[in-house]
């Protein structure tokens, strides 16, 4: 339980479907305000709740990861390893320990026989995050919200008077301050300055470092001259950013690594859908091994971020981190 009108409303649906329902708070920043809040939720719920401090665990393994996936050039995605490494870890040893049957989160997608699928609200759909669970956790594991929509959820957390039924949701990474992201990455990391170079090596302006851009990035170049210009690579050896035109974004294949698939391997090779960013529409590409082939070629790919496969159904098949 985080406090927000997600997870509040989960545990209240399960709690009135009849099971008996603990709540957990994961602490990852030592905050005692939230530990608060989190409280009132659970009160006001009527279930017991227990606050379990992470902190450390989470520096160490999301924060580091997240800084050191910016140095190597890469657009890291905190969410995908944090359910893997911290949330899901921990909420099934919890679930061992108090000799409970199953784990419930507020993450809109759905499970139907230990089989993972998007959600009802496509627009809410948090699956594309979920995709390195294997099918043992996910047999475990509950997500009540997955056949509402948000709507749904505002209006039945308002109608029990659940504290956080109008708040608003944040869509930052949670360990950054709220616009404050190159304020944290200038104290977190040695950002220096550089040259910015369309691809013919002519020198367009300077950069401010290079884990501030992303590739596909528009906005916060700030040069001038015939653009717009689009972030299109990013050299760490020669500290170069590379700018061109939208057209020179697409690219018609790429390659992975850490592939997970939550039923098993497949035959190669094989059509699927995929989407290679949480916001990015499903396309339709060939997958062997660790290669995938799109029908149509795609813009903006960025390694870090990862390709999730989906059948035409909206079963989550797997997916892997892009190299």
């Amino acid at each position: 339980m985080s406090g927000g009108v997600d997870s509040s409303t989960a545990a209240l649906l399960l709690k009135r479907k009849g099971y008996h329902v603990e709540g957990l708070f994961l602490d990852f920043f030592n905050d005692k305000k939230s530990v608060r809040e989190v409280k009132k939720v659970s009160s006001k719920i009527g279930i017991p709740l227990e606050s379990v401090n992470v902190s450390e665990e989470f520096k160490k393994k999301i924060i580091k990861y997240f800084l050191e996936e910016l140095k190597k050039g890469n657009t890291p995605n905190p969410c995908v390893v944090c359910n893997e490494e911290i949330k899901f870890k921990i909420l099934l040893k919890k679930m061992l320990l108090l000799k409970a049957d199953c784990v419930a989160t507020g993450h809109y997608a759905r499970i139907t026989k230990n089989r993972l699928f998007e959600a009802k609200d496509k627009n809410k759909d948090q699956s594309y995050f979920l995709y390195r669970l294997s099918q043992n956790q996910i047999a475990k594991i509950l997500f009540p919200l997955g056949d509402y929509t948000k709507v749904e959820i505002r209006k039945i957390a308002k109608k029990f008077g659940l504290p956080a039924h109008d708040r608003k949701e944040s869509q930052d990474i949670c360990f950054i301050p709220k616009k404050g992201y190159e304020n944290f990455l200038a104290k977190m990391l040695s950002l220096k300055k550089g040259l910015i170079k369309d691809q013919n090596g002519k020198v367009l302006g300077k950069h401010d470092g290079l884990p501030l851009y992303t590739i596909g990035q528009r906005k916060g170049i700030k040069i001038g001259g015939n653009g717009p210009y689009y972030v299109i690579k990013k050299d760490y050896k020669k500290n170069t950013l590379f700018v061109g035109s939208e057209r020179e974004l697409y690219s018609q294949k790429l390659r992975l690594k850490s592939i997970n698939w939550i039923i098993g391997e497949p035959k190669f090779p094989f059509r699927t859908l995929l989407r290679t960013r949480y916001r990015n529409p499903l396309v339709y590409a060939i997958i062997n091994k660790d290669e995938v082939k799109f029908e149509k070629p795609q813009r903006a790919i960025a390694p870090g971020q990862s390709a999730v496969f989906y059948s035409r159904k909206g079963e989550v098949i797997g997916g892997g981190i892009i190299v």
